[in-house]
């Protein structure tokens, strides 16, 4: 029998196991919020944090009225969707996925749109303690509208690169390579802090952050097969696999060279682990993922040594955590994929195609390049508009007092 408003072929199991992975991708950015908010000084906890939350607002106002029209409808092949289903439209009790019809289109339009919420949460790691609300409220609606829409059509919505051929499990390119360049043209275009933090002001934040994110993550990932099967069993694996050798390896490398065990760069480890898995989670082996998170530990912290030797003031890394780990993720995939675990994937470059890492390699690079231009760019035509930089005075006494009027600390110093 078949109930009226109900979806035809409805698979109960796979709606209720999505309905749990966008919660738990939801969870991932109150996770961000916590994790970047103990990374930073005492006087700058609410001002990180407010801009991971604040996102999971406006965020879902921008997804709700032209996001998820702009990423997954309009013709294919193209760069960017149409304003057809603008206010959902035509989205209906009865409507079905397009990836998965067993699935209705609202619980894919629920899932995606966390997706869209914490990508660029995840920017704000670097231009820590140093931008205004204003400016970045005007930043996160550009920066949704013009580098992760284009990019989650291009490369999930049906878009040019999905035909031809490129893959990406959960966001190797779409969040943690854009976002990661972004986050590196924020840091080259604001410029230093004028008060560094004296380090993390709470590493049990820290801890309790990436708990939540290592958590959502098996959502992240596990979800991105849209059903339950055993490609959804390898990538929830992978996941933990992947973050697991690539905090050991962060920690063993930092330990050889800094002469002590951080429990930070575990923790930070676990997180280049996680980045790094994901484009790769559903398409390759479990002991390919335990490969990738080791090689994700010990190329992500390079990345970091290499940013401070540069002086790049990336407060949080997030270029070297996000934007390296999503770039060697991508090249391991091309390297890495295998039909053997997932037979609607392909193979790569060690199972006999060199042709698929060719393209891999192509896509990530042009969204390196268009996420660090446009990001560089929209930041300087902010700036015509709004400072996009605190007063120097502001920076002086802490952002949350500062800016916001409010402290997470009474008398924070």
């Amino acid at each position: 029998m078949v109930y009226k408003g109900v979806v035809p072929g409805l698979d109960t199991g796979n709606t209720a196991f999505m309905l749990l992975c966008g919660s738990l991708v939801m969870l991932m950015t109150p996770g961000l919020a916590f994790f970047y908010g103990g990374l930073v000084g005492r006087k700058n906890v609410l001002a990180i944090m407010i801009q991971s939350f604040v996102s999971m607002g406006w965020t879902t106002v921008i997804w709700f009225a032209v996001g998820y029209s702009l990423c997954f409808s309009g013709d294919t092949a193209g760069i960017i969707g149409n304003l057809d289903k603008a206010f959902l439209n035509g989205v209906s009790l009865a409507s079905p996925s397009a990836l998965n019809p067993s699935i209705p289109e609202i619980v894919f339009v629920a899932y995606q749109m966390m997706f869209a919420i914490i990508t660029p949460a995840l920017i704000t790691g670097a231009f820590a303690n140093r931008v205004t609300f204003k400016a970045y409220m005007v930043f996160l609606t550009a920066w949704l509208l013009f580098v992760y829409f284009p990019f989650v059509h291009m490369i999930w919505g049906g878009g040019v690169l999905q035909q031809w051929g490129v893959l990406d499990f959960a966001g190797g390119i779409v969040v943690h390579n854009i976002a990661g360049l972004a986050a590196l043209a924020s840091v080259l275009y604001v410029g230093r802090r004028r008060v560094v933090d004296n380090g993390p002001h709470s590493i049990p934040l820290v801890a309790l952050g990436t708990g939540l994110l290592w958590f959502g993550w098996y959502g992240f990932n596990a979800g991105s097969e849209f059903r339950v099967d055993s490609t959804t069993a390898v990538a929830f694996l992978n996941t933990d696999v992947a973050a697991s050798f690539a905090a050991i390896s962060w920690l063993f490398t930092a330990w050889f060279l800094e002469k002590r065990p951080s429990f930070l760069g575990l923790l930070t480890g676990a997180v280049a682990g996680l980045a790094t898995v994901t484009p790769a989670a559903g398409f390759v082996s479990p002991p390919a993922a335990a490969l990738i998170g080791l090689v994700a530990g010990v190329v992500c912290y390079g990345a970091v040594a290499l940013k401070n030797r540069l002086q790049w003031d990336d407060a949080l890394d997030v270029w070297g955590v996000h934007g390296v780990g999503g770039f060697l993720g991508i090249v391991m995939l091309g390297l890495l994929a295998t039909t053997s675990f997932n037979p609607a994937g392909t193979n790569g470059l060690l199972a006999g195609n060199p042709e698929f890492l060719v393209k891999e390699l192509v896509a990530v690079v042009v969204s390196s390049v268009w996420a660090f231009t446009f990001t560089y760019g929209m930041l300087w035509l902010i700036d015509r508009v709004t400072p996009v930089r605190v007063e120097a005075g502001v920076e002086e006494i802490g952002l949350d007092s500062g800016l916001h009027h409010e402290e997470a600390y009474v008398g924070a110093i």
